[in-house]
C-alpha cells in the first residue's frame, strides 16, 4: 500500500462520482451502477461489481474512502451511505483491495496482472485474460491471509 488513501495520485485525471451505496463494501472495491434503481436527485446507487463472470469487461468504478467524514481506507460503507467513487485512467495508481480467495496461496509481485472478481469487486490474479484493468506495483511474497490493500496501476483495459 502506498500512503493512506485509495487514490495515490497527486493530480488525478480520471472522473470523480458520488451517489448512494448498496451493501457493505470497503474502499478499494470495484463497483457498478445498481441496475433498475432510479436515481435520487440525479445521483445513482452503486453496488459491488456483479457481471457475468470474473474479468468481464465493464467500466471500472473504484470506491474511495469517506475522508470528508473522517473515515479511513479500511472503514466499510453501509447501505444508504453517501459514497465517493473514482474512474481511473491508464497509468494512475490506486490502493486496491486484493482478495484472499479461500483454498489459494496467491502471492503477488510487481507487474502481476489482476482482474475483477465477480460478485466481490475485489482484484484477483488474472486467469482468463478477458479484462485486466490493473497490475500490481508491490511485492507480497507470502500468501495473503486476508483481503489486502495493495498498490496497483490502472491499465485502461
Amino acid at each position: 500500500m502506498l500512503g493512506t488513501k485509495i487514490l495515490c495520485e497527486e493530480r488525478p485525471k480520471g472522473v470523480f462520482l458520488e451517489g448512494f451505496i448498496s451493501g457493505t463494501p470497503k474502499p478499494g472495491t470495484v463497483m457498478q451502477v445498481k441496475a433498475e434503481t432510479e436515481p435520487i436527485n440525479n445521483r445513482f446507487t452503486y453496488e459491488v461489481f456483479n457481471q457475468a463472470a470474473d474479468g468481464t469487461k465493464a467500466i471500472i468504478l473504484v470506491l474511495l474512502e469517506k475522508e470528508h467524514e473522517g473515515k479511513i481506507a479500511t472503514d466499510a460503507y453501509v447501505t444508504g451511505d453517501w459514497c465517493y467513487l473514482y474512474v481511473p485512467i491508464a497509468d494512475e495508481q490506486l490502493n486496491m483491495l486484493v482478495a484472499n480467495p479461500s483454498g489459494t496461496a496467491d502471492s503477488f509481485k510487481i507487474g502481476d496482472r489482476m482482474m475483477v472478481d465477480d460478485t466481490t469487486g475485489l482484484l484477483i490474479a488474472d486467469s482468463s485474460g478477458a479484462s485486466v484493468p490493473f497490475i500490481v506495483l508491490e511485492t507480497a511474497g507470502a500468501a495473503l491471509t486476508a483481503d489486502t490493500l495493495m498498490r496497483c496501476m490502472a491499465t485502461g483495459q
